[in-house]
């Protein structure tokens, strides 16, 4: 059963005082006078493309004499973004549980978003649900042999900083409940699986369905009026280097936009672009989906989202007959040669030749996910949902989910070091969408000088490194095998 707060188990927090989650915001006047571009051109129509975009036509800085377009892979003329973004699903999970105290903070700001539910907010029309949320962990010790943390150690965390949200924002204690044991997770879970050895609920969280979320936060912002919209692929970005300045891009088909502030954003696509070698990384995520009866909706519409952090494996509650049983892991890698190298430092020595691209259901309509992926879902599944009906139906459904996944998991927002008129905007590392609402504000804030405080030093760009080291996001919310290959998994045979 659900347990009472008992700042005995709060993780020998000092004194046993909840942390302070309010973000700072910079003094204003502690940054240069910034002077805005005539032209920006945004190359991803995601979370983080968008989101800016729709900031930047608020600011009064660039108000009317900045021209703003964005730049989309997607094939399809007018849709944006491409059908097979990270961010268009049937679900995503929204929630401020997490182990830093800036990111809970930063995503109960945008928490306040996704709760306005009238039919003409975001959160509005069923696409944000607050079903409530198992954050659960395997027992075991708080850090691994390198010192990074473990599933425990972050579960836990965000425990303390869950408790200090609702205490920040008025709402009982008793809204986030520890569960203590597994037979505590299974009946709070309401799937009667002991999926996880120690956990707590978190009544005030939930889940978006987030391809409708994106169509309606893509219309808000084509309904400003301010911004173009443009279909095609960039493949490199122009460059002039007497002046050290990005340009613009180059398309597949030949043709260049120009810009005097190019925003890359384009998510997992991003180190084709600019060489990101021991930044960021492009990881394959496994996705399955299980067509229900109706008697089988009605029984698991109810339940909380269910989430192990130690094995990275959820399931959200279903709609519409549709389960969705998902990996947040360490991810596949697809290392292939591109046709152009990325934009680095000149006399720079990126970590390979190849870089990890995301192969996805555009690129190959009969695509599916690896025997092991496929395996290790079902077997998941089984764990939290210990139905005997639901074990052996087939998927109606798989897909690969493209993250891009820096060291620590946090994202990179930040003016290139080397090439003027660049600013990067990625590593999403599998969190951002729940931040839609909000964090085209931080990125428009870092592009003016005035990043958050908290945020300085995680978003900064980092010094490229040589190394032969795959990237690996050790910040204790992943699980899974580390440095599985794409391709060599896709020729295994299924057992």
């Amino acid at each position: 059963m659900a347990s009472a707060v008992s700042m005995k188990d709060v993780l020998s927090c000092p004194a046993h005082i909840l942390p302070d989650v309010t973000l700072t915001p910079m003094d204003p006047d502690a940054a240069p006078k910034y002077k805005p571009p005539s032209s920006i051109l945004i190359i991803g129509a995601g979370v983080f493309g968008l989101s800016t975009a729709l900031a930047l036509t608020k600011r009064p800085e660039f108000a009317s004499t900045t021209s703003i377009t964005v730049l989309d892979r997607s094939p399809d003329p007018g849709v944006f973004p491409a059908r097979d973004a990270s961010s268009i699903d049937s679900s995503r999970i929204i929630r401020p549980d997490y182990a830093d105290p800036a990111y809970a903070a930063l995503a109960s700001e945008a928490q306040a978003h996704w709760r306005q539910t009238d039919p003409a907010s975001l959160g509005g029309e069923g696409r944000y649900t607050e079903s409530g949320f198992i954050l659960a962990s395997d027992s075991g010790p708080m850090e691994r042999e390198d010192g990074s943390p473990t599933g425990i150690a972050y579960a836990k965390k965000s425990w303390i900083n869950a408790l200090a949200l609702a205490q920040r924002e008025g709402r009982p204690l008793s809204t986030v409940r520890m569960l203590p044991y597994s037979q505590s997770i299974a009946k709070m879970s309401g799937t009667g699986g002991e999926f996880a050895d120690w956990g707590y609920i978190n009544d005030a969280s939930g889940w978006a369905d987030a391809e409708r979320s994106m169509k309606w936060f893509f219309e808000k912002v084509a309904a400003t009026g301010r911004i173009t919209f443009a279909n095609g692929t960039a493949e490199s970005l122009e460059t002039d280097d007497s002046t050290k300045r990005v340009t613009g891009a180059r398309l597949k088909d030949g043709s260049t936009l120009s810009a005097d502030l190019v925003i890359v954003a384009a998510g997992a696509w991003t180190p084709t672009l600019v060489d990101l070698s021991s930044q960021a990384v492009a990881t394959g995520q496994v996705l399955g989906y299980l067509e229900l009866t109706e008697e089988e909706q009605a029984k698991l519409e109810k339940i909380p989202v269910l989430l192990n952090i130690s094995t990275g494996f959820f399931v959200i509650p279903p709609r519409n007959r549709v389960l969705k049983v998902a990996r947040h892991g360490y991810g596949y890698l697809n290392p292939k040669p591109l046709a152009k190298p990325p934009s680095g430092i000149p006399g720079s020595k990126a970590t390979s030749k190849l870089v990890s691209q995301p192969y996805t259901h555009l690129d190959n309509s009969a695509l599916s996910i690896p025997p092991e992926g496929e395996t290790a879902l079902r077997k998941a599944l089984r764990k939290i949902i210990p139905w005997p009906e639901l074990q052996d139906r087939p998927f109606s459904k798989t897909r690969l989910c493209w993250y891009t996944d820096t060291p620590t998991g946090d994202w990179i927002i930040d003016h290139h070091p080397y090439w003027n008129g660049l600013f990067i905007a990625t590593g999403g590392s599998g969190h951002a969408f729940k931040f839609l609402p909000v964090i085209g504000d931080k990125v428009v804030d870092c592009i003016m000088g005035k990043c958050p405080v908290e945020f300085q030093k995680k978003w900064k760009w980092r010094e490229t490194q040589v190394t032969e080291t795959p990237i690996v996001t050790q910040d204790g919310s992943r699980g899974g095998k580390i440095g599985l290959i794409l391709e060599t998994e896709m020729n295994q045979v299924q057992t």
